[in-house]
């Protein structure tokens, strides 16, 4: 019997069962409260790792054997004693505008109000949408969805993964383009951990591990410890493998606009490293 590690969210369940049906029959799913779940703080204020605390901590005490996550809520530093041993194919990456007329950009008015807590979002979107509002906004894909359609926002950015994996559909032009509006780093992506020595770790990498998913968020999550390793940037990474390459295109808002940066290569770090140092934002050997 393998005991999966999971939130009690209506998503995070939906990606444990993807990777309970990969590990085959003998599995059960244990829900974990986070720090995260607990708390109505904005997420910035949370810090990072809220949302994998407290199921890393499972893992490690043996309460549970395998741990699944969204990657993008993963730290970049990996935990002492714990490995990232799977990352499944990835899913759609791209963001999704939701209002309450479900016209993507074409329904976003003048000063519109959009519920994001992610500063990412919330400068890309500027950038496309000057003048519109942004407010903090909690709660799970139900609850933002609700709260649109009720009228507290005028609209709010979702992931694709996150609604393509709850049975959501949304049209191709809610859709924001990954060339304009990059993702987070390791979006559309599940991080599957075990403990370090654990025998079954190569059992889970075999049965869900996918290298081209792999080395491309391995170079977007590389930028992300470069620049900080913190949420708070206002950046976004997209890379994909193409062969041996793997490409990564990136951006980040500053003051003065959005500065981007794009590189190919064989090894994801030093792919990572050349986007880092052409957005400026270097700041980790």
């Amino acid at each position: 019997m393998i005991v999966i590690g999971t939130r009690g969210s209506a998503l995070a369940l939906a990606q444990a069962r993807i990777v309970a049906s990969a590990l085959g029959d003998e599995v059960q799913l244990r829900v974990i409260h986070t720090a995260g779940d607990a708390s109505d703080r904005p997420i910035r204020e949370l810090g990072d790792g809220v949302f994998v605390g407290a199921v890393e901590d499972a893992l490690l005490r043996g309460d549970v054997d395998v741990a699944v996550h969204s990657l993008k809520d993963l730290p970049t530093a990996e935990a002492p004693g714990l490995a990232i041993a799977a990352i499944p194919a990835r899913e759609d990456p791209r963001d999704v505008l939701i209002t309450a007329d479900r016209r993507g950009l074409a329904g976003l008015r003048p000063n519109a109000l959009v519920g994001t807590s992610s500063p990412r979002r919330e400068a890309f979107l500027r950038a496309l949408a000057p003048g519109i509002a942004t407010a903090e906004i909690r709660g799970n894909v139900d609850t933002r969805l609700r709260k649109v359609m009720q009228g507290e926002y005028d609209a709010t950015v979702l992931a694709a993964a996150g609604l393509r994996r709850l049975g959501i559909a949304f049209d191709p032009d809610e859709a924001l383009d990954l060339a304009t509006f990059p993702c987070a780093p390791g979006q559309g992506a599940l991080a599957v951990q075990t403990r370090a020595d654990d025998p079954r770790r190569r059992q889970v990498r075999d049965a869900l591990d996918h290298t081209p998913t792999r080395r491309a968020v391995e170079a977007e999550r590389e930028t992300l410890r470069l620049a900080g390793a913190t949420c708070a940037i206002p950046m976004g990474c997209y890379g994909r493998s193409e062969g041996d390459d793997v490409v990564l295109d990136a951006a980040v808002a500053t003051a003065t606009g959005i500065r981007r940066a794009h590189a190919r290569g064989r090894e994801p770090s030093e792919v990572a490293r050349t986007v880092a140092r052409d957005l400026g934002v270097l700041v980790h050997a």
